[in-house]
């Protein structure tokens, strides 16, 4: 997929580049006013390298403890999670065959805007929603054996940003833009573990912020296409999964804090990625 992702942008690039000839001079306001449009492209995420699954025996809230395969005692029972994480997901219930990486894909979203050009200076704000098909896995590796996997991915996503930029050639605009941004996240859990019974708590709200820059290139009186760089981050740290006792006996490690039961959560907290998209707009 990156491989793909990174084609993506170079053919993008390749269309842009040739557009200026095709461009029409609109004089010093040709970004000036009300525009609706779109984007298209690629979204790639980075290596969550480290990340893994921390757990609340005790159910009080804090997380951070050990799960042990024998009650506490002297010495105390081995960790049940020391074959490991890893930051994809799970391929098997061993550690050793590898964890697939997390997924990158396609991005599109509507958009709307308004600019107020001064001279070569142009000032304005856009609003955008749309979807980055894209999702973000951790997994853990039990001595049971079993593997136990947390997955994030975007039901839709939205952003307000500012933007400012200056137009070169009375055509081109080259500009930054940065603001707030916004995606409703679903959380999902898979796992080998037969025994236990599982409770998870889906979808949520994530806020964050998104900033980039770009390069906008007037074709006509009303229309332009351009090529655009945002990076987004959305804080994610609600998701749990609560582990109940199913079928499994009193001895389950993770029954064994007397809590009825052990609770865990994700150690990243950030849903991030990288977008390399294309852009219309229709300027009235």
């Amino acid at each position: 997929m990156r491989k793909s992702f990174t084609v993506s942008v170079a053919l993008i690039g390749v269309a842009l580049a040739a557009t200026p000839a095709l461009a029409q001079t609109d004089g010093p306001a040709a970004f000036d006013g009300l525009y609706v449009g779109g984007s298209f492209g690629g979204a790639a995420q980075p290596n969550d390298i480290g990340s893994s699954i921390l757990f609340d025996r005790d159910r009080n809230g804090s997380f951070g403890d050990t799960v042990i395969t024998a009650p506490t005692a002297t010495p105390p029972g081995a960790n049940a999670f020391s074959p490991g994480f890893c930051n994809g997901r799970a391929t098997s219930s061993s550690p050793t065959t590898g964890c697939r990486n997390d997924k990158d894909g396609i991005e599109y979203a509507a958009r709307i805007g308004f600019d107020k050009q001064f001279n070569h200076m142009v000032f304005g704000v856009v609003g955008e929603f749309g979807k980055a098909e894209i999702n973000d896995s951790v997994s853990a590796f039990s001595t049971t054996p079993a593997f136990y996997t947390m997955t994030r991915s975007l039901r839709y996503n939205a952003a307000v940003r500012a933007r400012v930029g200056y137009v070169a050639g009375d055509s081109t605009l080259f500009y930054a833009t940065g603001g707030g941004a916004y995606g409703r996240v679903r959380n999902s859990f898979t796992t080998s573990n037969g025994s236990n019974a599982f409770t998870t708590n889906g979808s949520k709200n994530a806020y964050g912020y998104s900033a980039g820059g770009g390069v906008e290139q007037k074709l006509g009186e009303h229309f332009s296409i351009g090529l655009e760089y945002i990076y987004t981050d959305l804080k994610d740290n609600k998701a749990r999964v609560g582990v109940n006792p199913g079928t499994a006996g009193a001895t389950n490690p993770f029954l064994l804090a007397g809590a009825g039961g052990t609770d865990f959560r994700r150690s990243d907290e950030r849903f991030r990625w990288h977008s390399a998209r294309v852009t219309a707009a229709f300027r009235f």
